[in-house]
C-alpha cells in the first residue's frame, strides 16, 4: 500500500485507480495548465500550442498519468469511503465532517515534502510522474485510513460519531431555515 511521506498509509495501492479527470480539463478536451500558466512551463505550453491546446490524454495511447501537470483534487461532497455527506453551517468555525486525503503528492507542493525534490513522491520511480490525487474522507474514515490498514475502497457505513454529528448539522441546518413572521413571534408571546 502506498504511503504518505511521513509514512502513513493512503489506503490505495494505485492512486490513478480513484482518480478523476485533471483539473486543469476545460470542457472542451483543452489544457487550461497551458492556456493559463504557459510560463510555468514553456515547453510543454508550446507541445499543448502545437496540438491546438488539447489534453494530453486526447491522444489515443495516452492517459492522464502521462502528463507532468496532471492534478485530479476532491470537490468534498461526501466521503469516498463511507458514503458521509458534507453539511456547513454558514459563520460557523466548527471543523468540517469531511477533509481532503492525499492519494499521491505533486511536485513536492505537501507541507509533509519539505526536503523531498522536486517531483518525488514516495513510490514514484523516475519514469512514473509525480501527481496530486486527493479525494474527500469523513474525520472519522481520514483516521482510520492513517492509523490502520484499512482502505479507501472498503465498503463501510458512516461511523456512529459521523453519523450524529452530521444530524447534529442538519438540525441546526434547518433550524436555521425556519421562518416566522413578526405576527407569529408576537402571537406566540401573547400565548
Amino acid at each position: 500500500m502506498r504511503e504518505t511521506p511521513t509514512g502513513t498509509p493512503v489506503g490505495v495501492d494505485d492512486p490513478y485507480e480513484h482518480a478523476g479527470v485533471c483539473d486543469h480539463l476545460t470542457d472542451g478536451g483543452r489544457c487550461r495548465f497551458a492556456l493559463d500558466r504557459a510560463g510555468h512551463d514553456p515547453e510543454f505550453a508550446a507541445a499543448r500550442r502545437a496540438d491546438d491546446y488539447d489534453c494530453v490524454a486526447a491522444d489515443d495511447d495516452r492517459t492522464f498519468r502521462d502528463c507532468p501537470h496532471y492534478r485530479s483534487t476532491t470537490d468534498g461532497r461526501e466521503c469516498v469511503r463511507c458514503g458521509l455527506e458534507a453539511v456547513r453551517i454558514a459563520h460557523e468555525a466548527s471543523r468540517p465532517l469531511l477533509e481532503e486525503h492525499h492519494l499521491s503528492y505533486g511536485g513536492g507542493s505537501a507541507p509533509e515534502l519539505a526536503g523531498a525534490g522536486e517531483g518525488d513522491e514516495p513510490g514514484a520511480t523516475g519514469d512514473e510522474p509525480s501527481h496530486e490525487i486527493t479525494v474527500a474522507l469523513c474525520r472519522w474514515c481520514h483516521a482510520k485510513i492513517h492509523q490502520s490498514f484499512a482502505r479507501i475502497d472498503d465498503d463501510v457505513e458512516p461511523d456512529p460519531e459521523a453519523f450524529a454529528a452530521r444530524e447534529e448539522r442538519r438540525a441546526k441546518e434547518q433550524a436555521e431555515l425556519d421562518f416566522t413572521t413578526a405576527r407569529e413571534r408576537r402571537d406566540s408571546d401573547t400565548d
